[in-house]
């Protein structure tokens, strides 16, 4: 069995990137394979492979997660939620190479799929949910209190807005004023950033921001949560690598192993809050599998207007 799938043969852009095809191993104990029905689209599949890595050696398989259903389960075997059978929709994610027609994965990496969810949302569902997952622990939101959220519209930002509502943790977005519909759809109350924008945030608060969430990584966005926020360990960006040690902030990254090891750990549940319908994924738009690079060019705008994914 051959499967089609995206590598990096080189360090560069998606425009390097090769689709190619090679053989899909069958599932030894502890693995599944999986048809790939879509694949969720993220600005770490470039990033990781835009530079030379220490831990990554080339050629690179594309792709952290995706959406499908199993074709063949190693012996003995139970996948991240459990029992699971041929034919099973379900997702995984921390996985690598997920941008391919189909693939054989670790089965502690997949969980059934909610079934409120399409495919493309799926696919789309965990590496967003996770990071906001994170984002929300590190900093010690509670609730009752009222945070500060930069980058309020996009992924990982809306999946904030669903987590902190269901904590009852009131948040104050930042926003172009064209997605200020988007943050108060999920709860939040959009600002518009720009200068001046420290006073609209304080105007819109109208009480102390116990915690600053950056997803965007400006210095806009640093400057106004140090402003804001008095305990430094209550500031977290996934964004602003270079300011975070001399500002003495937090810096999260699914590649830092404390974080690997929460996001791992909070798959589960965010599955069964979607499953519940208490998390939705908002997709902009799909692309066929060998229009990866152009999917990637729509998101480096920085304005997709929801998430992407690929459909082998």
């Amino acid at each position: 069995m051959t499967a089609r799938h995206w590598i990096a043969p080189t360090w560069g852009a998606p425009e390097t990137w090769e689709l190619v095809e090679d053989a899909v191993p069958a599932p030894d104990s502890g693995e599944v394979t999986i048809r790939v029905h879509a694949a969720g689209v993220n600005p770490a599949d470039a990033k990781h492979v835009a530079a030379p890595r220490a831990d990554l050696e080339l050629p690179v398989p594309i792709g952290y997660e995706i959406s499908g259903e199993i074709t063949a389960i190693g012996p003995d075997t139970e996948i991240g939620s459990g029992a699971a059978a041929i034919g099973d929709e379900v997702i995984a994610f921390r996985v690598y190479g997920g941008y391919a027609t189909e693939i054989t994965v670790q089965a502690s990496k997949v969980f059934a799929k909610p079934s409120t969810l399409t495919h493309p949302e799926a696919a789309n569902l965990l590496l967003a949910g996770t990071t906001a997952a994170e984002m929300l622990a590190v900093t010690g939101a509670a609730p009752g209190e009222t945070i500060l959220l930069h980058g309020a519209s996009g992924a990982v930002g809306v999946s904030v807005l669903q987590q902190a509502r269901l904590r009852g943790i009131r948040v104050i977005g930042t926003a172009s004023e064209r997605r200020f519909d988007e943050v108060e759809r999920f709860g939040g109350i959009p600002v518009v950033y720009g200068p001046g924008l420290e006073k609209r945030i304080r105007d819109a608060a109208g009480a102390p921001i116990a915690a600053s969430l950056d997803a965007v990584g400006t210095d806009e966005a640093v400057d106004v949560s140090l402003a804001l926020v008095a305990d430094r360990s209550r500031i977290v960006t996934i964004a602003a690598f270079g300011r975070a040690s001399a500002a003495g902030i937090r810096a999260i990254a699914g590649s830092m192993p404390d974080s690997a090891r929460f996001r791992d750990d909070v798959r589960g549940t965010l599955t069964a809050l979607a499953q519940k319908g208490d998390l939705i994924v908002p997709v902009a738009r799909t692309f066929p599998l060998d229009d990866a690079p152009a999917a990637h060019r729509l998101l480096s705008t920085g304005h997709p207007g929801g998430k992407l994914a690929l459909i082998p």
